[in-house]
């Protein structure tokens, strides 16, 4: 199947299927997703055409942006994001937008499920994730701020990918918190995730993926924000047992004391930093946002500046004494979530396995593979230090090749 076939069997599967599915609120007509593919093709760019699904935070000028808000229900931005740019360029074709929570934060959205009828795709890249769960799409756009890539990934049973932060642009994204926005990427497997984010950012992540030596894994069974479930301790306990089987090295490892105060200041920064990114809409439109948004950006309110610049402190402080982290280790292995899918839609889930690493911007890898207690998607978190995107995607791989096995 050539990629103009490839562009068109794909809109006649969300035609036919995402109507129950829920993952896209805006998709492109058969027209438009051709030229897309054609400008796509003519790049020469490595994609070669393939369909990208692309989550509604982000502007893109062919397509309206609402943000996941009635607020901005029809609007059509001048200019795509530059993440959509670099998508066109790497030889992509965006083929719809993707749902979105409310600007991103935790309302959650009509979009189900495909691995766990009757849970949570969770958020807030619920579209993106189950859009690639589904396999309307082979490669989705999300973005992360406590961990909605990396949650909505285990939840629904895919790769999801968050580089380090500012790895690819955020200009054109609708921010929330603009020192912890990240964009992330969704696929089905590890080595389609490398070659797509080492075409996308235009850096070296792919290189490497299959040979030389496996990393060293660290595991540690203690953390200082929340005990594991049973559920996280289970799907860990699996992966390190299969990185043991195929030859690979795991170490125990004790968590320093200074990550607990790093995620605690995750909560400060996001607070701080939302109440200024939505200032206009709490201003102007504060009756027409969820409650959920309102109550939390009207708390968020109360964020001092003092407060602020402390946890800016620490999170600079994590940063600098990351080598202590993967002191003896490559990666870091953890639960990608605190549990299995919620039940039901009215909540998308707990980021509180993730908000410490986004904050200490370091890059992250949600490997699929393994389940919980009652038998539903737990995804096993990859965690490498910064500017190490090439080293987490590798150990995604292997850890990834030893489940399959």
């Amino acid at each position: 199947m050539n990629p103009q076939e490839e562009v068109e069997r794909t809109l006649a599967d969300i035609a036919a299927r995402d109507a129950e599915l829920g993952a896209f609120v805006a998709v492109s007509d058969a027209a438009q997703a051709q030229r897309e593919c054609e400008r796509a093709l003519a790049s020469g760019g490595a994609l070669q055409g393939l369909p990208v699904g692309v989550k509604d935070i982000f502007d893109t000028a062919a397509l309206p942006t609402s943000y996941g808000s009635p607020l901005f229900a029809g609007h059509q931005p001048r200019s795509d994001a530059a993440i959509v740019q670099a998508i066109r360029r790497a030889g992509g074709t965006v083929v719809g937008k993707t749902s979105t929570t409310e600007f991103a934060f935790l309302h959650p959205t009509p979009t189900h499920n495909p691995r766990a009828p009757g849970h949570t795709p969770g958020g807030s890249s619920a579209g993106s994730a189950a859009a690639v769960a589904a396999g309307l799409v082979p490669l989705a756009v999300g973005t992360q701020t406590g961990g909605s890539v990396i949650r909505p990934a285990s939840y629904c049973g895919v790769v999801g990918f968050k580089p380090g932060y500012g790895a690819l642009p955020t200009p054109g994204l609708k921010p929330f918190s603009w020192s912890l926005d990240t964009v992330g990427l969704f696929t089905a497997g590890v080595e389609t995730m490398a070659t797509c984010a080492q075409a996308i950012s235009g850096r070296p992540w792919a290189q490497g993926l299959r040979g030389g030596t496996a990393p060293v894994f660290g595991v540690a069974w203690s953390y200082p924000w929340e005990a594991m479930s049973a559920s996280g301790r289970q799907a860990l306990e699996r992966a390190v047992a299969a990185l043991r089987a195929a030859g690979a090295t795991v170490r125990e490892v004790t968590l320093p004391p200074w990550l607990g105060g790093v995620f605690k200041a995750h909560d400060e920064v996001q607070g701080w930093e939302a109440t200024r990114a939505l200032a206009d809409e709490y201003a102007f439109e504060r009756d027409r946002l969820s409650p959920v948004l309102r109550d939390y950006l009207t708390q968020a309110r109360g964020i001092t500046d003092a407060a602020y610049s402390l946890a800016l402190d620490a999170a600079a402080a994590g940063r600098d004494a990351l080598g202590q982290l993967f002191d003896g280790i490559d990666v870091l292995l953890t639960p990608s979530a605190p549990d299995e899918p919620p039940q039901g839609y009215a909540s998308t889930g707990s980021s509180s396995w993730n908000r410490a690493w986004t904050l200490l911007h370091v890059p992250c890898l949600g490997v699929p593979g393994t389940t919980g207690v009652n038998g539903l998607p737990m995804g096993v978190q990859v965690v490498a230090p910064l500017r190490e995107e090439a080293l987490c995607l590798k150990a995604g791989w292997v850890l990834e090749q030893a489940l399959r096995a």
